[in-house]
Parts: structure tokens; sequence; C-alpha cells
């Protein structure tokens, strides 16, 4: 029964996205305000834009970006809950649910004008406490085993992915991209759950491969944004330290310029008085 009821849905969300894009490949209707990465393309991140349009325009205006960022947050939560008891064929549909949400609430609060800082950290802070639900609920499922050290990577990658980004934005240095980002964290790990919960004399092992994957993506990711920002920063350094010295450099000329009109020691000054010289 539990087979059937994950193989349902799956079938039918397969099929429907199949369906989709052949009628966005052949169409190609416009769309407009989605941003794409490296990983998914230009392609499947406007593919997606335009699925989620009809959605969009029933909940502009009427639900706040707030609200879809708390649902998705309770969702993260719920998922992470039934992981923990063993029922991934559920957390898989949970998580999926929360991913798309994800994507809801900033694209409203663009399209509504209504992304604020505020807003912002919100829905920023909401994401890691979402990502911390659902990883813990997959350490606590796989406790019993080694798999759990792939778990604590995947949790340790994601958060130093997102933490490298923000205290280097905060240090004025750009530290975005690379191949494990949020968006390809919740497409591998609900990817990897699926196909665990169809195979349910694996799923483990299953879960644990997604899980190590995701850790090595992940810590991958956090390390080339810490060097990227790291470089910049110090090239930006290195340009104030060289403006500096070439600030010092022409006073220090200027001095030198001007000096032999300055009388040095009082002999000097005796001197240039007797003989009517003045410096001003």
């Amino acid at each position: 029964m539990e087979y059937l009821l994950l193989l349902a849905p799956a079938i039918a969300v397969v099929a429907s996205l199949a369906i989709g894009m052949i009628v966005y490949g052949w169409r190609r209707p416009p769309v407009f305000g989605f941003k794409h990465n490296r990983v998914f393309g230009p392609f499947l991140a406007g593919f997606l834009v335009w699925a989620l349009g009809p959605v969009e325009r029933r909940l502009l205006h009427r639900v706040s970006p707030t609200a879809i960022t708390v649902i998705s947050l309770v969702l993260c939560l719920a998922t992470g809950a039934v992981v923990a008891a063993g029922w991934i064929y559920i957390g898989v549909w949970l998580y999926v649910a929360a991913g798309i949400l994800d994507i809801l609430d900033g694209r409203l609060a663009r399209l509504g004008n209504r992304d604020t800082k505020a807003g912002a950290l919100f829905d920023s802070v909401a994401d890691r406490w979402g990502e911390l639900a659902v990883f813990t609920g997959f350490a606590w499922w796989a406790h019993d085993s080694l798999w759990l050290l792939a778990v604590m990577a995947a949790i340790a990658g994601s958060m130093m992915v997102s933490y490298t980004r923000a205290r280097a934005e905060s240090l004025g240095a750009a530290a975005s991209g690379g191949i494990m980002q949020r968006a390809e964290r919740i497409v591998l790990v609900s990817g990897g759950t699926l196909v665990a919960a169809l195979v349910p004399g694996a799923a483990l092992p299953i879960v644990g491969v997604t899980m190590a994957l995701c850790g090595a993506a992940s810590c991958a990711t956090a390390i080339r944004r810490w060097q990227v920002a790291y470089q910049s920063l110090g090239a930006a350094a290195g340009a104030r330290d060289s403006a500096h010295s070439a600030g010092t450099a022409t006073i220090a000329t200027t001095t030198q310029h001007t000096s032999p009109m300055i009388a040095r020691t009082p002999n000097e000054a005796s001197a240039r008085l007797a003989a009517g010289t003045s410096d001003a």
C-alpha cells in the first residue's frame, strides 16, 4: 500500500513535468524576472517559473510572501519529523512542496513590490531552520549507522555555503554561485529520498550516498566561495594600500621640492633675516 501510495504521485509528477517541458519548449512563451545558475540553466529555470505562473497570479496581492515562507518552514519541520519516524515516502512530497513554496515567496515579493530587507532576513533565516529540521530528521533516521556521518557532512556543508556568502557580503565581497546551492540540495535530497522510498530494501545506503554527495558538493561550494571572497577582499586591500602608498609618495615629493624655502636651523633663519629674505 505504501509503495502504491508513493508510486502513483511519482508517475503523475514525472508525466506532468515531461508534458509541460514539451509544451514549454515548443511554445517558448516569454518569461521574465527569473534567476538561474549553471546547474539549472535558463531552460529549466524558465520552465519552472512558467509552470508556477498560474499559482503566482492567483496568490499575488492575496497572500503575503511572509505567510508563504512560514508555510514552507512548517513543511520543512514536518518533513524532518516524518523522516525521523521512518515515513520517508511522505517526507519526499512534503519537502518538494516546501521547495516550491520557497520559490514562490521570493517571486511574490518581487512581483508585488514587497521585497524588503526585513523580508529577506526572515526568508534566509527560515530557510536555514528548515534545512536544519530536514537534515536532523535524516540524522535521527540514520543514527544507528555510519551513514550518519554523511548526513552530518551535508548539514555542515549546507550551513557553510550560506554562512560564507553572508559573511563575505557583509565585508563587501560577492560570494554567490557554486554547484550545490539551496535549490540543488532540495532536488538532490528529494530525488535520492524518492528512489530510496521506491527501493525500501536499500533505502538507508541510497539516502546515505545522497547525503554524502550533498555534503561533498556543498563543502566544495563553500570552500570555493571562501577562496573567491578571500581573493576579492585581498585584492581590494592591495589596491587601497597601493593608493595610500602613491598618495604618501606624492606628499613626500611635494615636501622635498618646497623644503629649500624653509629655515631648518636658527642660524639659517638669522642669515635669511639679515639678507632680507622672507619665507612668506
